[in-house]
């Protein structure tokens, strides 16, 4: 669960401005937050396809590319309820941390920007459970979805605003997050949606259980409660 940025609200042609939102959510389970980076933008008007995977991720864990495969649906924008979007850009990573005493915690992502909104579906394969959690994230409701604990939850995000030769950052919108874990016994080990909008708006909630909802039960991994 690291820092993205969302992807600009506007281009970054030469002199141009670009403006991007930095979700600081997270961060409980995998202990740090990522590098945050600008996607470049998709030229052609016409939906972004998933990266090809080239990591050297441990093999018994989901990949940043199976994650993009699996959030960048054909009906992501009606489950977000903006149905005339589609993907600007879709883009999976894989990285791994390592905690005290060598213990490595792959940390794989993916992260789909919309016009409207961008959302960012991360897996967790540490020991931490869920209802861990609940006392480590921000404003934190324990829920339930599809039979699994889960955790809702909000952050800040940062905008980042570049131009000119320089960056400058100041407060941005809403995040929602949803932490779920992967099993009903809630034995260790998650995924994560959030979504945030590119207007700072804050996103829809029924959104976010939408995409869960049709987005977990694909995922290797998930065990169906």
């Amino acid at each position: 669960m690291a820092d993205e940025v969302a992807g600009s609200k506007k281009g970054l042609g030469a002199g141009a401005q670009a403006v991007a939102a930095v979700v600081l959510v997270a961060g409980v389970t995998g202990g740090i937050w990522g590098v945050s980076r600008v996607f470049p933008q998709n030229d052609a008007d016409e939906p972004a396809v998933c990266s090809k995977e080239h990591s050297t991720r441990p093999a018994k864990h989901v990949s940043g590319t199976q994650l993009c495969q699996a959030l960048n649906r054909a009906d992501l924008p009606a489950l977000l309820g903006t149905p005339d979007e589609h993907a600007q850009t879709a883009i999976g990573n894989d990285s791994v941390i390592t905690l005290d005493g060598g213990t490595k915690i792959a940390t794989p992502e993916a992260n789909i920007t919309l016009k409207t909104y961008s959302v960012k579906l991360s897996a967790s394969n540490d020991r931490i459970s869920v209802a861990q959690s609940v006392h480590l994230l921000p404003s934190a409701e324990p829920r339930q979805i599809l039979g699994h604990p889960a955790v809702l939850y909000s952050d800040r995000t940062i905008a980042l605003t570049f131009g000119s030769g320089k960056a400058e950052s100041g407060p941005g919108g809403i995040a929602r997050g949803l932490l779920v874990a992967r099993d009903a016994k809630d034995g260790g080990g998650s995924f994560e949606v959030d979504i945030w909008r590119q207007d700072d708006v804050t996103p829809d909630d029924a959104a976010l259980f939408r995409v869960a909802e049709m987005v977990l039960p694909t995922l290797p991994g998930w065990k169906n409660g």
